[in-house]
């Protein structure tokens, strides 16, 4: 089963609170979700491979560590998983950004896949889904979907906030994706909507209702 890793910095945990709270208004809330990816993006690649390279300093030559030519790919869900983006590139602005969109069919309540655009050795890196928000699941588990259909092995999702159910849907359907997300929420209400939760975290980025 993928690993739950919740991201429970100091920090982070800070600016979590006020990204929920009903007040924080959307220049202050979406640059909150920028620091909040930052941050949560050390954890997500702590176990990136290093190597020894040779450095001259302005004293004498040394060996130093490099990252070991690992490639990420980033994969936010449309639309809401653009908020965190650059927040990531800050730390990784050699990732490549794919986007996944989706929406859900108002008769099935099912997502339903309506633009993929994927870097052309999206096989070769390593991919992080990312959307600010796991309720049912069904979203992350679609996008992982896409992907996992052409071909792409080494997926992991970041999220600001789940629902116990959205974990366990996506334990379940994809064993071998690890999760990252700054806290567990205590569930979903009747609409799907995750409670405390942060309400449509896409409406709160961009200003829309």
């Amino acid at each position: 089963m993928g690993k739950l890793t919740i991201c429970d910095h100091p920090l982070i945990q800070h600016k979590l609170t006020y990204i929920r709270d009903e007040n924080t208004k959307t220049k202050d809330f979406r640059q909150l979700v920028d620091e909040v990816a930052m941050l949560m993006a050390y954890e997500i690649t702590r176990d990136i491979p290093l190597e020894n390279v040779e450095v001259k300093t302005p004293v004498t030559t040394t060996k130093s560590k490099v990252i070991s030519g690992k490639m990420l790919g980033l994969i936010p869900i449309l639309r809401a998983g653009l908020g965190m983006v650059d927040g990531i590139l800050k730390l990784h602005p050699t990732a490549k950004v794919g986007h996944v969109g989706l929406y859900r069919d108002p008769e099935t309540l099912m997502p339903v896949e309506y633009y993929v655009k994927l870097p052309t050795d999206v096989t070769e890196r390593e991919l992080i889904v990312i959307d600010p928000m796991l309720a049912t699941g069904g979203s992350a588990n679609a996008a992982i979907d896409v992907l996992k259909k052409r071909n792409c092995s080494q997926i992991k999702l970041m999220c600001l906030i789940a629902a116990p159910e959205g974990v366990k849907a996506v334990q379940e359907a994809h064993p071998d994706v690890d999760i990252y997300v700054a806290a567990v929420d205590e569930r979903l209400d009747d609409h799907g909507y995750i409670v405390p939760g942060l309400g449509d975290a896409g409406d709160r980025l961009f200003g829309t209702k």
